[in-house]
């Protein structure tokens, strides 16, 4: 059996791979691993638990409290709100713990269970594979040590986390909104509610589609993995820019007044220079992955910034800022780490950042994104493959060292396996479209070849 946890947590279709007896074992597990690292130790524990609005978290939220209370923790029902808000929530409360239901930018029919250390943090690697250790041991029946009496955890509802994250949200930014007109495109998601109000105490004119959640819609043809519907909306109605967030919120994509979409690489790049000129980006730094456009690379070279890249997630990223003091990092899809008000990427706070800059110096989205220019990249997914082999292969090695040498300087391959799905990624990029369009195809053949 594989390993439960990927790069973003565990995470199946609701009901047949993520049931509520899992959701309920790993939350009992999570609670008894945390107890004995001494997390708990001289008070009595507290959790937050949020969800994105997909109809299986409602089920599955109850097996988590349920999971948890049992264990002796207490629980907080933040309902429905970003991954990111309840990361803030965890650290804001003192509580130890936290838990979000979502399968993120994922179609409906999944769902994820992600844990946050306390002070809003992701869980370790290691803490991770003991509480996935720990849940196997007991799921093959090993007896769980079980609170009786008051020492069952307690449940109490926590209305009041929407206002404290909006509130912080708002608070943070440098300078207020006044005067811009935004879309928002909330995917139907956890940001529906939050996004659009956090835009509109700031001062921003907001205009909103993607925000009627019905727990079947999440994702579906909305959101940051389809901009049509936000570049139509902001076009039509002479926004001056458009954001859109995935599901759970911690990512952000925008378009500029024209419609064109403007990428994760392009507003780290906005933002890295908006925090140097305030003197915030600490040692002039930012830190992306391995997946960045060589474009952006490129920008910051120009701008004399220091680029420090990492293996793709954004867990990576964050590990990254934290051990060298970074206070800006993220990825070509949107997550961006602002870790002076954030412990993980949020798009609201992403997007609120970058309508600030546009604010600040009057100058179009696009006039600002325009500090790089992306370099041609096809990324193609392979499907039902063996993801586990692609560094192992031979004939794998063999295909991209032809490919890398047919690119040379102007270009460069990477060959990805998902951490949230089962497929391989290929990305390459060129200075001719054709020619990486023609490489990535040869090499997405390979893939197919090699590990089907």
């Amino acid at each position: 059996m594989g390993r439960l946890f990927g790069t973003d947590g565990v995470r199946g279709v609701a009901n047949a791979d993520l049931t509520a007896e899992l959701a309920l074992g790993l939350s009992v597990a999570a609670a008894h691993v945390l107890a004995e690292v001494g997390t708990f130790e001289g008070h009595r524990p507290v959790a937050v638990v949020g969800r994105d609005p997909r109809a299986s978290g409602e089920f599955l939220e109850a097996a988590v409290v349920a999971g948890l209370a049992s264990a002796g923790v207490d629980v907080l029902r933040v309902g429905v709100l970003p991954t990111p808000a309840v990361a803030y929530l965890t650290g804001s409360l003192g509580a130890d713990l936290g838990v979000m239901l979502s399968a993120s930018h994922n179609p409906m029919p999944d769902n994820g269970i992600k844990f946050f250390a306390r002070g809003g943090h992701k869980l370790a690697d290691e803490l991770e594979d003991r509480i996935e250790q720990t849940y196997r041991a007991h799921s093959s029946g090993e007896p769980w040590e079980r609170p009786t009496g008051a020492g069952v955890g307690r449940v109490t509802v926590y209305d009041e986390g929407f206002d404290n994250y909006v509130a912080h949200l708002v608070g943070v930014l440098p300078n207020r909104l006044d005067g811009l007109k935004v879309v928002i495109d909330g995917a139907h998601g956890a940001a529906a509610r939050v996004s659009p109000e956090a835009f509109a105490r700031a001062g921003a004119e907001v205009i909103t589609i993607g925000t009627e959640p019905d727990g079947l819609n999440i994702n579906d043809g909305c959101g940051s993995t389809h901009l049509a519907l936000l570049r139509a909306a902001v076009v039509e109605h002479g926004a001056d820019l458009g954001v859109a967030h995935d599901g759970d919120a911690d990512r952000c994509l925008a378009v500029d007044r024209e419609g064109n979409e403007v990428d994760g690489d392009q507003i780290l790049a906005v933002l890295a220079l908006g925090m140097r000129e305030a003197g915030t980006l600490r040692k002039n730094t930012v830190v992306a992955t391995v997946m960045s456009n060589l474009g952006f690379k490129l920008a910051m070279e120009r701008a004399g910034i220091e680029l420090v890249q990492t293996a793709v997630g954004d867990r990576y990223v964050l590990e990254e800022m934290k051990a060298h003091g970074f206070a800006l990092g993220g990825e070509q899809s949107g997550h961006v780490i602002v870790l002076d008000h954030a412990t993980t990427g949020d798009g609201t706070l992403t997007g609120l950042m970058l309508a600030a800059r546009v604010a600040a110096t009057g100058r179009p989205l696009a006039e600002l994104a325009g500090v790089m220019e992306r370099l041609p990249q096809i990324l193609i997914n392979v499907p039902d493959v063996d993801k586990a082999r692609v560094a192992t292969s031979p004939e794998l090695t063999a295909a991209v060292t032809e490919a890398e040498r047919e690119l040379g300087a102007t270009g460069r391959v990477l060959l990805r396996p998902s951490g949230t799905e089962p497929l391989v990624r290929v990305m390459v990029e060129a200075a001719d479209i054709e020619q990486a369009r023609a490489v990535a195809g040869r090499l997405a053949d390979a893939v197919k070849s090699a590990l089907g």
